[in-house]
C-alpha cells in the first residue's frame, strides 16, 4: 500500500471514530498519533500539504470532540515545524487559521499559538509587515484571559515588526497599549523592550531630545549586553547632535559629553564641538557621522535640508551668538553656508520659539543677540532647584501631615 493510500486508510479510521458517540479517546488519540507519523514521513511536498488540509478540515468540524480537536491543533504546530518546505508551512498554516476562524472562541488557544508561530516563519524572512498582521489577529477581548506579561510581549512584538517595516504610526499604537500594562508587568525584560521601542518611535518621529534621553537610560540598564548598550549610547548621541539647538538639548549634550564612555564613540568628535559651542563646518568627520546616521535620520525637512543640515545650522547660530554682539544677515548668512534670507528665517524661528536670545532690526537687516550673564543663569538655576525642593516639601506635608508636624517640632525644640 503507498503512503498516500496509507493516510486515507487512518483518515477514514479517524472519521469513523470521531461519528461514534462512544468512541474510546485514547483510541483516537493513538489513531492521531500514528497518522502524524505516517503524514510527516510523506516525501511529495503537494500530497503533504494535501493530507495536511484534509486532516484540519476533519478536526474543525463540529462533530469532532472540542476536547480531541483542541488537543490535535496543538500538535499542528509540533507538526509545521518538523517541515522543512517553508512555503508549505505557510500555506498549511494560513489554511488552518481560515478554517478555525468561524470557531474561533473555541480554539483561543491554538490560534494564538499558530499565529506567535507563523509571525516567527514571516519573521525569518523579513516580511516585517505580514509578521506583524499575523500577531495583530490574536484577539484579547475573548472568553480567554490571557496574562498581562503574555498580552505586553505581544504588544511589543508587533511594534518591533512594524518599526523593522519603517512604520512608526502602527508602532505607536502597539506601543502605546503595552505601556498600560507596564504596572501589571514586573518581568524587567519587557520594562527595558518597551523602552527600547518607545525610543525609536520618538527617533522615527524626529522628537530627538525625548528620543536620546530612552537611549541614554537604556544604556545604563546592565542587564542589556555591552554591546547593546554601546549602541544605545551612540544612538543618543546622534539623537541629541539631531535635536533643534536651545537649553534641553545643551543640557544632554553636556551629561553625554561627561560620560566617559562616549570617547570610545566614532561620534565623539562632532559631540565635542557642539557641547564647547563651536562653529561646525562641513568636514570629514561631520562626513563620517552622517554616513552613520539611519535611514530615516537622512531625510529631508520642509526647508529642503537634510535633518544634520538644519541642526548645525541652528547650533552655528546659536554659536555665533556666543561670539559676537551683533551681525549683518549677509555675514551671518555665510558664516551659516546659507542665504541671507535663510539665515534671517532660523534666526527669527529660533527667537521665537524662545531658543534663542535676540532681536530682529529689519530695516538695518542686523541680528542683535541678548547675552545672559552666568551669574544671572545660575541664579535662575539654584532659583528652579529651590523651588522643586519646596514642592516635594509640599507634597510630603500633604501625604503625612504628623510625620511633617513631629519633624517641625523636633527642628523648633
Amino acid at each position: 500500500m503507498s503512503s498516500g493510500a496509507a493516510i486515507r486508510e487512518l483518515q477514514r479510521e479517524i472519521e469513523s471514530l470521531a461519528v461514534r458517540q462512544t468512541a474510546n479517546q485514547s483510541s483516537v488519540t493513538d489513531k492521531f498519533r500514528t497518522l502524524w507519523q505516517e503524514m510527516l514521513k510523506l516525501q511529495d511536498g503537494e500530497e503533504l500539504e494535501s493530507c495536511l488540509c484534509a486532516l484540519i478540515d476533519l478536526l474543525v468540524n463540529e462533530e469532532l470532540s472540542v476536547v480531541t480537536s483542541r488537543q490535535q491543533l496543538s500538535e499542528l504546530v509540533n507538526a509545521l515545524q518538523s517541515v522543512e518546505n517553508v512555503l508549505i508551512v505557510k500555506s498549511v498554516g494560513l489554511y488552518a487559521l481560515e478554517k478555525m476562524q468561524p470557531r474561533v472562541l473555541s480554539f483561543e488557544d491554538q490560534v494564538a499559538t499558530l499565529r506567535q508561530f507563523m509571525a516567527t516563519v514571516y519573521e525569518k524572512e523579513h516580511n516585517w509587515r505580514q509578521a506583524a498582521s499575523i500577531l495583530v489577529g490574536i484577539k484579547f477581548d475573548g472568553q480567554k484571559k490571557y496574562t498581562a506579561e503574555y498580552k505586553m510581549d505581544t504588544y511589543l512584538r508587533i511594534a518591533r515588526l512594524y518599526l523593522e517595516d519603517d512604520d512608526p504610526v502602527e508602532a505607536e499604537t502597539y506601543i502605546n497599549r503595552s505601556g498600560l500594562l507596564q504596572n501589571e508587568v514586573k518581568n524587567e525584560k519587557l520594562h527595558i523592550l518597551f523602552k527600547v521601542c518607545y525610543a525609536r518611535v520618538q527617533d522615527y518621529r524626529r522628537k530627538f531630545l525625548d528620543a536620546s534621553q530612552r537611549y541614554t537610560e537604556i544604556s545604563y540598564k546592565t542587564m542589556v549586553e555591552e554591546g547593546e548598550r554601546q549602541q544605545a549610547l551612540q544612538h543618543a548621541i546622534a539623537c541629541a547632535i539631531l535635536a533643534g539647538a536651545g537649553q534641553q538639548r545643551s543640557r544632554i549634550l553636556a551629561s553625554l559629553y561627561k560620560d566617559e564612555r562616549s570617547q570610545k564613540l566614532p561620534s565623539f568628535p562632532v559631540l565635542e564641538k557642539m557641547y564647547l559651542e563651536r562653529i561646525i563646518k562641513r568636514d570629514q568627520q561631520l562626513k563620517d557621522f552622517e554616513s552613520s546616521l539611519l535611514e530615516h535620520q537622512k531625510a529631508l525637512t520642509a526647508d529642503k535640508l537634510t535633518i544634520l543640515d538644519k541642526a548645525v545650522i541652528e547650533h552655528n547660530l546659536l554659536s555665533a551668538s556666543k561670539l559676537y554682539n551683533n551681525i549683518s544677515f549677509d555675514e551671518l548668512g555665510a558664516l551659516l553656508g546659507v542665504s541671507p534670507e535663510n539665515a534671517e528665517k532660523f534666526a527669527s524661528q529660533m527667537i521665537s520659539e524662545g531658543r534663542m536670545s535676540g532681536s530682529i532690526d529689519q530695516l538695518d537687516r542686523y541680528l542683535h543677540f541678548e547675552s545672559c550673564s552666568q551669574m544671572s543663569l545660575w541664579d535662575s538655576q539654584i532659583k528652579g532647584v529651590c523651588s522643586q525642593v519646596n514642592n516635594i516639601l509640599n507634597m510630603i506635608a500633604t501625604a503625612h501631615p504628623e510625620w511633617t508636624a513631629n519633624a517641625l517640632d523636633c527642628q523648633m525644640s
